[in-house]
């Protein structure tokens, strides 16, 4: 069945990143995915939370909200359960792509506002986030001003982390939901994963409506090759 606008069932929207969007923070980039816009940026501090003092490892922490205008009724400028659950998802997703030991005690938050929400604001702020981390890593600086991370990244950075939304829509599995699809979808479904296709989280289920292992299937290749691709943007954009 054709989409509403007029994409293949495995094509992402279109997507623009803009790196250093933010020039104050240490990391910063505009996600522009489809209608959603999402400002990502990335802050290094030079200590950890009480608990993991004197460890030696570093930590990645993230706060998500949508903006007041970034939807219709205006969302109040207040922080509630959804909010909370995605921003945990966010950084437990980023965290699964550094080494948090290689990092050494520093904290970096990373910040995902929602300027616009037209649907995968959470896949995009994972996404967009990941570009943030990175870019901050770069601006550290040790006594004597050198990079502690010089390009190119590889520690204490894994593999790029990215997510996308699937889901099951008039019978068919597809990709990148945006609001008209994602309001009306049988399943819905977000993944995150490695750019080499390892998977880190995958959170969804039926609305109202049960599904099969194929179209389970079926969503997860969409997605790990959407993921992919992903990937190979966001190494584009950070070289």
């Amino acid at each position: 069945m054709p989409r509403h606008d007029g994409r293949r069932a495995d094509q992402l929207r279109q997507l623009r990143f803009s790196l250093g969007y933010a020039s104050a923070a240490d990391g910063s980039v505009l996600v522009e995915w489809g209608g959603t816009i999402v400002l990502c940026t990335a802050s290094v501090a030079p200590d950890v939370p009480t608990w993991l003092a004197g460890k030696g490892r570093g930590w990645v922490t993230a706060e998500y909200n949508m903006l007041p205008g970034s939807t219709r009724p205006r969302k109040a400028r207040r922080a509630d359960g959804r909010s909370t659950e995605i921003q945990r998802l966010i950084g437990r997703s980023l965290r699964a792509g550094i080494d948090l030991g290689a990092l050494g005690e520093r904290t970096i938050t990373v910040d995902c506002d929602v300027l616009r929400a037209d649907g995968g604001t959470r896949t995009a702020s994972i996404t967009g986030g990941w570009i943030a981390l990175a870019a901050a890593l770069r601006s550290i600086r040790d006594e004597q001003g050198q990079a502690v991370f010089p390009a190119p990244l590889r520690r204490p950075l894994a593999d790029p982390i990215a997510a996308v939304s699937v889901g099951i829509v008039a019978g068919d599995a597809v990709l990148d939901l945006d609001y008209p699809e994602d309001s009306t979808a049988a399943v819905d479904m977000n993944v995150v994963a490695t750019g080499a296709g390892e998977l880190v989280e995958v959170v969804g289920g039926g609305e109202g409506a049960t599904f099969t292992k194929a179209q389970l299937d079926a969503m997860l290749d969409l997605a790990l090759a959407a993921t992919a691709e992903l990937a190979a943007r966001q190494r584009e954009v950070l070289a």
